[in-house]
């Protein structure tokens, strides 16, 4: 009998005589999951904010955070307690209860180096909440030496190393407590929380930020933390037990979706002596992770493989060994790979490795959005969380805490789930630096160990520093660029700043700002092109020589905002081009005056959704006849441009900061431009108008779009422009993670009907250069299921094969495909400098287009294709095209 036989058979007593429990979980809705790793330890608060800005993803009946890695002397033990004993949390929903649990429980199986109950503030209700959260009763133990005896002798565990074989003493102590005081009850008395090493969970019916006033965690430390608002949708939700995080030992577990085989998973555990008590998925998943990782030892990747099964295409791509390997997984396991849409984030002590570990992990088709993000300098941070707005939340919070953090990553992505490429998870790995100076050191890499990497030669400026303003030469220099035409000064600041970069510093790069900013001031012409200017800036990619990118990105848009926000307020009557609102004079907004042109709207107070939210403000001003508004201090807030209804054609909207879910949903007739990375459900129903985002967009992007343009400068997460009809015509500069525009339904679009051009292109690094990507689309079901539309992918190496279709067929390129996408082509770089030269440049040659590009239609019938092609070559009909400039 091996090692886990031996202890999956301890077990076997453990659930006799309990109670059937019903089967049904509680369901759960799209929750809100968030965390983050840090190299140097950092205060509870910093998991604050991020928890308040997707409140909008729970509903108050359930909150909770977990911790790793702590501060010795902030918890009052030793380092040695700290690292070696387990750290053990009992909820007490009944206080009567804390000393029989403690004298037949704790006192005979353990030593204890330490107890006491969690502080707490007076009154709940202070804070909201209408449940008193639990008292805390928490113990640093290690288990008696002979009751470990015992348990050994007893269970013939006598091969097990003697810490493995605490842990499941541990482990099966604490489920005595929890069947003894919360299963095989009617009424809830008590459950372990948590009871791992140098961890922690806490969980309360309320929201997650909630969790960090209550238990007075504001400065408490520590180097990861992760948060879930939870949105259950069914079950009685009275009590902190069916919350997340979940644990099994070391680990705390936070989940976003559900089980569509809950059943099918809580018999595969039972049949291995695992009983879940909490009539909750995330249980499950907490406990497949325990039974993988501690009791069958399988290294983090093949888990993974069990937990989000490598499919399809992306399957026959794997090595010959590893599909084996895999396979073999797959068939052992696949009963208990959760089936649904979900998406985890774990921290965890990895205690045999001296390791502590943030892991996110997507399921195979990505049916939960999900965003990671790294940055890398004198300290380090690894982020993961349901939302980017999260992750630019969680940054702003650490740099106040800490000025060596910046408030933009260095690098933002998403997981591509049951994949060759990535395998759907990435792991931060925090652990000795080995250089003996004790510091830590973080590691991100992918599924199969591969790392993920910013790069390394350029530096972060001093983001605090103010600079003054500069000298005279450059100043001059800059006056007289802006003396220029008003429609070529913004460019050539921007080239100007752009060449002299490369030898710059950040000092430099401050005062040229700072004299942009002072220009600004002078009069409202040179405050559009200073505007104009910061904003390329921003927008463009270019070298940004010894300065991280992430740095300039910082400089540049605390000048934006300071330009934003000395904008006159639109009480008192401008008398200017520009006026401001904010949350406070919402109730002042009224149609333009005299010389007014430009809403400037501050973002900031705003509520993520409902009547609070800017989204009604700026139907309101669109109504009231504004036709420019700008947007900054986004923080997630959603529905932006949603609501103004038809006739909007000559409206724009620039959006600076976060933006939120369902921007530009419904439009008919405006522009939204998004200056950074956008999120989820974009432009949804979709009808006419233009939408711009320089960055990435999050998933189901263009969903049932019916017409208008869109160009993204990045990629585009899974399943953009699904369900499409009309005539939608998009350029993605990137890729798409899977299912591109499947169910196309968008007619001929050599006769008005719509398309998509996907260039497969990224930008290095290194020097911000145009680049090709190692495949334009990685993914399979591209264009599956399509009736109508065409996708025209820039594929010069012929590397998209049949088996990634699933319903298109390749068709040839003729000059009337090329004279329809040519005309976005221009517009493309027009916004983001690629140009279409380059587009055609392949190994340093311009090509022909239709050598460059080839053409995906949906399949037709036998006896369709010559006469399709012909059709397509004689259509001498040239439609008007119209890309919305």
């Amino acid at each position: 009998m091996d090692h886990a036989e031996k202890i999956l058979s301890s077990r076997a007593a453990l659930s006799r005589g309990l109670p059937p429990l019903r089967p049904e979980p509680e369901a759960e809705g799209g929750c809100g999951v968030t965390g983050f790793i840090s190299s140097i330890p950092v205060s509870g608060k910093n998991i604050f904010e991020p928890s308040v800005q997707m409140h909008n993803r729970g509903n108050g009946k359930g909150g909770g955070i977990g911790a790793v890695g702590f501060i010795p002397e902030a918890l009052g033990v030793s380092r040695q307690v700290l690292e070696d004993d387990y750290l053990i949390q009992i909820a007490l929903l009944d206080a009567g209860v804390a000393g029989e649990i403690e004298e037949q429980f704790i006192r005979p199986a353990f030593r204890i180096d330490q107890a006491g109950r969690l502080p707490t503030i007076g009154d709940h209700r202070d804070l909201g909440l209408e449940v008193r959260p639990a008292d805390i009763m928490r113990y640093f133990v290690r288990v008696r030496d002979d009751v470990l005896d015992q348990f050994i002798a007893g269970h013939d565990l006598g091969g097990l190393d003697r810490r493995e074989a605490e842990d499941e003493f541990v482990y099966q102590n604490s489920f005595r407590i929890n069947t003894r005081y919360y299963a095989s009850l009617g009424e809830k008395r008590a459950f372990v929380m948590s009871h791992g090493r140098n961890m922690m969970i806490l969980k309360i019916v309320g929201y997650a930020e909630n969790v960090v006033r209550y238990y007075q965690l504001d400065d408490f430390k520590a180097h990861a933390w992760l948060a879930h608002q939870r949105y259950p949708t069914r079950g009685r939700v009275w009590h902190p037990g069916g919350c997340h995080p979940f644990s099994a030992l070391h680990e705390a577990l936070v989940h976003n979706g559900d089980f569509a085989n809950y059943q099918a998973v809580r018999e595969y555990l039972q049949q291995r002596n695992y009983r879940p008590l909490f009539l909750t998925d995330t249980e499950e998943a907490a406990l497949l992770l325990d039974l993988w990782s501690r009791v069958y030892r399988y290294p983090l990747e093949y888990l993974i493989e069990a937990m989000a099964p490598t499919s399809e295409m992306d399957f026959d791509l794997l090595p010959p060994d590893k599909r084996a390997l895999y396979q073999a997984i797959q068939t052992h396991h696949v009963h208990a790979a959760p089936d649904g849409p979900w998406f985890f984030i774990i921290a965890r002590n990895d205690w045999r490795a001296r390791q502590f570990q943030l892991i996110g992990i997507t399921d195979t088709a990505m049916l939960r959005p999900q965003v990671f993000a790294l940055q890398d300098g004198e300290v380090q941070v690894g982020l993961i969380c349901s939302e980017k707005q999260a992750i630019d939340a969680t940054l702003g919070s650490l740099a106040r805490e800490d000025p060596r953090f910046g408030p933009v990553a260095d690098k933002y992505w998403n997981a591509r789930g049951g994949s060759y490429t990535d395998g759907g998870a990435f792991i931060f790995n925090l652990r000795d630096a080995g250089d003996g100076s004790g510091c830590q050191r973080l590691v991100c890499t992918d599924k199969f160990g591969q790392v993920i990497a910013v790069p390394r030669n350029p530096r972060a400026a001093d983001l605090p520093a103010r600079i003054a303003v500069t000298g005279p030469a450059e100043a001059g220099t800059i006056h007289g660029l802006f003396a220029g035409r008003d429609d070529a000064a913004a460019p050539a600041l921007f080239a100007h700043i752009r060449d002299h970069l490369r030898g710059s510093d950040a000092g430099g790069l401050r005062r040229a700002v700072a004299t942009i900013q002072e220009m600004a001031l002078s009069n409202d012409a040179w405050k559009e092109t200073a505007i104009a200017a910061l904003t390329l800036l921003n927008d463009r990619r270019f070298d940004t020589g010894a300065l991280k990118r992430s740095s300039v990105l910082c400089i540049v848009r605390e000048s934006l905002d300071a330009i934003f926000a000395a904008t006159p307020g639109i009480a008192g009557g401008t008398r200017a081009r520009f006026a401001r609102i904010d949350f406070a004079s919402r109730g002042q907004i009224r149609a333009p005056e005299k010389e007014e042109q430009t809403l400037v709207v501050d973002a900031a107070q705003f509520e993520p959704e409902g009547d609070r939210c800017d989204a009604v403000l700026i139907v309101k001003a669109v109504k009231l006849g504004w036709k420019r508004i700008i947007l900054y201090h986004c923080r997630g807030q959603r529905f932006t441009g949603c609501g103004c209804g038809p006739a909007t054609a000559g409206v724009r909207i620039d959006v600076y900061g976060s933006s939120g879910d369902y921007l530009a949903s419904g439009i008919d007739g405006l522009e939204i431009r998004v200056h950074g990375n956008a999120q989820d459900q974009l432009a949804q129903i979709m009808k006419e108008g233009k939408l711009v985002v320089f960055g990435d967009v999050g998933q189901t992007f263009m969903y049932g779009a019916k017409g208008g343009s869109a160009f993204i400068l990045g990629n585009a997460a899974g399943r953009p422009l699904i369900n499409a009809v009309g005539k939608p015509r998009v350029v993605i500069n990137g890729t798409a993670l899977d299912y591109l525009a499947e169910s196309f339904m968008a007619g001929d679009p050599l006769r008005g009907g719509g398309f998509v051009v996907l260039n497969g292109l990224a930008f290095s690094d290194d020097d911000g250069s145009v680049r090709e990507l190692d495949s334009p689309y990685p993914g399979s079901n591209i264009f599956s299921l399509a009736s109508g539309g065409a996708i025209y992918v820039r594929d010069p190496r012929r590397q998209l094969v049949d088996e990634q279709l699933n319903g298109g067929d390749f068709a040839p390129m003729g000059e009337a495909d090329w004279r329809l996408i040519e005309p976005y082509l221009a517009e493309n770089e027009r916004l983001f400098g690629i140009t279409v030269r380059r587009l055609l440049t392949v190994g340093g040659a311009e090509r022909p287009p239709q050598e460059v590009y080839r053409k995906i239609q949906p399949k037709r019938p036998a006896a369709a294709p010559a006469a399709a092609a012909a059709a397509s070559e004689a259509e001498e009909e040239e439609e008007t095209v119209d890309v919305g400039g």
